[in-house]
Parts: structure tokens; sequence; C-alpha cells
């Protein structure tokens, strides 16, 4: 047998002992590890765990393998949402197929186990929303998916919205550019697939009654097209509009998730075009912000929303003390006076429902509902409480409640 590992992978040495030589599906249960959170596969696909991390392992042909493994390496290398891949084992006795084996998407859910959830929370249009997102941020890269569906998507909470993940590139290909007629047909793709899989949900009796299938992946290429066009169009407008138009162009697209790389803008007697360049990677600004002032490595939503109370606390620090706070000195206080002492709060037992910035968000959430049903600023100590003590564990529970035999 041979291994090949993405460096840096240190932690692919845990995973030596492994027994690679049996098939997979054969695996002994104590080397395994339940995901309730997991998707429906038509390979065999498990899980395992070593020093702290959580590993997938999918069965695959070797030439699936390779082109999966060099691919989602250059997705990940350019800033892509996709899964981090970390090597394969090939070359197995008995002519058994190749081992690729990627790091698990922490925090991560399927559309089945969003849609098992009785929080309810997630609608079929926001899910199908965020995977149009993905595929227009794929096709700007120039990479034809081929298998675009909401089982090969796997979606994560960011300060109370969805971001979505490739997870299966093994039809994936990379090009400079896409054509209308490579877009148009990974787009008809993904319409029939989503149209399948939602029905499935409403066989299982899982899809609220006034959703119809049909309509929903119908729309598809609909919200495609206004998406594409919004971040791709070139727009015209007078010279006296130039300086709020581009603004509120630029403003609009951020609020989409995407970053401008480069905005061009030529004028003539007769007016202005301006042409915005995308940067298709994995949008970042708030995050590397975030991480400089604090530590933190979290989300781009959940970034803006920490970033927003840090910026309350400097304020409030300034007023406090009736001088200027240098950023990083609220950075540091804020970290240590304010974001720690909230996760640190959460019990044992709760912890590992929620990503802690996403906890974190939650409890600013609530925080808001308590001093707008008090008319006043309820303080997040009080909102810490009050949520430890009255959603938390609902949630917990909620979420538990799940077997991993419900997605099989």
């Amino acid at each position: 047998m041979r291994f090949l590992f993405r460096p840096p992978a240190a932690e692919a040495g845990g995973l030596l002992a492994l027994p690679w030589a049996q098939p997979l599906e054969d695996w002994d249960e104590k080397l395994l590890l339940t995901v309730p959170q997991r998707g429906i596969s038509r390979h065999v696909v498990r899980f395992v765990a070593s020093e702290g991390r959580v590993y997938a392992l999918k069965e695959i042909a070797e030439s699936l393998a390779r082109h999966e493994y060099a691919v989602l390496g250059e997705l990940e290398r350019e800033g892509m949402p996709s899964v981090s891949v970390l090597g394969l084992c090939v070359d197995r006795p008995d002519d058994q197929q190749a081992i690729l084996v990627t790091r698990y998407l922490d925090h991560s859910m399927s559309y089945r186990y969003l849609f098992s959830s009785p929080r309810g929370e997630h609608s079929a249009d926001r899910l199908v929303d965020t995977l149009v997102e993905l595929l227009v941020r794929l096709h700007l890269s120039g990479t034809f998916w081929g298998d675009c569906s909401l089982s090969n998507t796997l979606f994560r909470l960011d300060a109370g919205s969805l971001a979505a993940y490739l997870v299966d590139a093994e039809t994936v290909e990379r090009h400079p550019q896409l054509s209308a007629g490579q877009r148009t047909y990974d787009v008809d793709l993904a319409r029939e697939r989503i149209g399948g899989e939602l029905m499935d949900l409403e066989a299982g009796g899982l899809l609220p009654s006034d959703i119809d299938p049909i309509q929903v992946a119908d729309s598809v290429p609909e919200r495609y097209a206004a998406l594409w066009d919004e971040v791709t169009r070139e727009e015209f407008f007078r010279l006296d509009e130039q300086r709020y138009r581009v603004a509120e162009r630029l403003r609009r697209l951020n609020d989409l998730g995407f970053d401008v790389g480069e905005v061009e803008l030529v004028t003539s007697e007769s007016g202005a075009r301006l042409r915005v360049d995308i940067r298709v990677a994995e949008i970042g600004q708030s995050r590397r912000e975030l991480f400089k002032l604090t530590g933190l490595e979290v989300q781009e939503g959940q970034a803006r929303r920490l970033l927003n109370d840090l910026r309350s606390f400097r304020a409030y620090l300034e007023q406090r003390d009736g001088a200027p706070v240098p950023e990083t000195t609220a950075g540091h206080l804020w970290r240590n006076e304010v974001y720690d002492p909230v996760v640190a709060a959460v019990p044992p037992d709760l912890l590992g429902v929620l990503a802690p910035a996403e906890l974190f968000h939650e409890v600013l959430v609530h925080r808001w509902f308590l001093s707008e049903n008090a008319g006043r600023d309820v303080g997040t100590t009080a909102a810490l409480r009050s949520y430890l003590a009255t959603v938390l564990p609902d949630r917990e529970a909620s979420e538990s409640g799940f077997a991993d035999d419900d997605f099989e």
C-alpha cells in the first residue's frame, strides 16, 4: 500500500495505524465515529477521530481519488469554500479501491440534517440561495462542478446565516474561464438534482407542506442568473452620479458576500462605465481584521458581528475613561473581559453544539431581544445567564436527538 499526504499533515501519523488493508465497510465500529450531521453518499464513507480531529474516509476508484485529491488541493490553496483534503491511500490489497481522506468541516451540516431539525429555521429558499452563491463563486473562478446538488454540499451557520462548502469534487473541471454553455449546463444539472432531493425530503415528511419541490427547483436558473448579473454586469451612469453609484455598487456586492478585487471606471463626455472585478476566493477582510485584533479565527459573518461588538466595547471604554483607546488595546480587553468569559461560562455538557463564535453571536442576539423588551441595555452578563437557562438547553436537546442511521 502507498499513502500520499498533503503537507502540512503532521496529524496524518495518527491515522497510519488504521486497518487500511481491510474494506472500509468492514472496519471495526470501535474505530469509527458517528456523525449525525453527515449527508448521504453513493460511496462507502466512514468517519474517524485522531488527536482531537475528525476525518472523512471515502472509498472510490483510484483515478477519481487522485483527481479529487488534486482538485480539492487547488481549491483550498485558492481559498475557495470546500472541504480540506489530507491525503489518500492507494495500491490496497486485492485490487481494492483507493481511500480519499478529507478533514471534517467542523460544525457543518447536511441539508437533510438541517431539514430534520425540529427548530425548523432553515427554509428551502434559504438553502438554495446559499448553494447558488457557491455555484456563482465557483464559476467566477473557472470551476465547472458537474454535479452540483444539496447532497454534495455542506452548510455551516455563520452569524445566523448559512455558508455553503463543496464536498464532492469527482466531476470538477478547472478552466481559465467558463463559457456560457458550461455555466448553463451546470445550472441545469443543479436544478434537476435539487428537485429530486427536495422531492425525497417531501416523501420522507421532512419538507413543509407549503413548499413545492418542482417550483423551488425551477427557480434555480432564475436565482443564478440574477446573482450572476449582479456580480458581473457593467454599469453606466452620469458623471455627477459616479461617487455615490460606485459606493452603492460596492456595498451591494459586499452585502452579497463578495469581495472586490479591482474597480475600473472609464469616463467620457456621455457618462461613466463601471466594471468591477470580483475576488472569488472565500471572503476574509473582517476575518483578518478580527484575527489581528484578538487572535480569533472565525467565519466572515461571525467576524463582522464580533467586530461590531468590539467597536461598541471600545466606544464604551473611551466614554468611561475619557480618553482614546487604541484598537489593539480594545481588542485585547474585549477578548479577555467579554468574549472569553462568555465562552467559558458554557457548561461542559453543552459544549460542541455550536462553534464558540456562533454561540457568542447568539448571546448578542439574545441580549438585543432582552434589551428591546426591557427598554434598556440589559448587558452581556445578564443576557448570558438568560441564554444559558432558556435557549441553549433546548438547542442542545434538539441537536442531539438524531441517530446516524436516520441519514443512511
